[in-house]
């Protein structure tokens, strides 16, 4: 890292601290690092790295996932799929949570339609077929977006499947 990416940094978040910035940076781990790439990005010493990802570990934040000799931490995609389904029971009603199910379910259906396809991997797929370049980034992008949507899907579903537990459980805690 030069001088100047570390100048810009240090001024641009100067009252955070070192605890913050770990902890920012982790939240946003899509693949799995090391506690000396999270020092390096912010910072911090591995040892304080390591201390405050430990901590994300114990509270189900991240994993930690041993690869030979080396220790990785990554998000916990189990526990943060549960936190977007109690955000989305908290923050829409049963009716807001159906109606994005439905729109959901008919995009896919759309695709399947306009493409001829069943799955968004087999969009991909038929991308080999083709010569046109926007007909291909087209398909691309659509196949893109289907696998995020088919991801939400399971997401609002489970919101929806549990909404009633959950409403009763925040209830007691009232």
């Amino acid at each position: 890292m030069d001088n100047d990416t570390t100048e810009n940094r240090r001024r641009d978040h100067p009252s955070r601290t070192r605890g913050e910035r770990v902890r920012t940076a982790a939240r946003t781990l899509r693949k799995p690092r090391t506690a000396s790439w999270v020092a390096e990005e912010t910072e911090v010493s591995v040892k304080t790295a390591q201390k405050y990802l430990d901590q994300l570990v114990e509270d189900n934040v991240l994993r930690k996932i041993e690869q030979g000799d080396q220790t990785l931490y990554c998000i916990d995609q189990l526990m943060a799929t549960y936190r977007e389904v109690v955000s989305l029971q908290r923050e829409h009603d049963r009716e807001e949570l159906t109606s994005a199910l439905e729109s959901i379910q008919t995009q896919i259906i759309d695709w399947k339609e306009t493409y001829n396809v069943e799955t968004s991997s087999e969009l991909r797929a038929s991308i080999a077929e083709l010569e046109e370049t926007n007909e291909i980034d087209q398909r691309r992008e659509v196949a893109s977006e289907w696998e995020q949507i088919t991801d939400r899907l399971s997401v609002v579903r489970a919101a929806l499947n549990e909404y009633d537990w959950a409403a009763k459980r925040d209830a007691l805690s009232a």
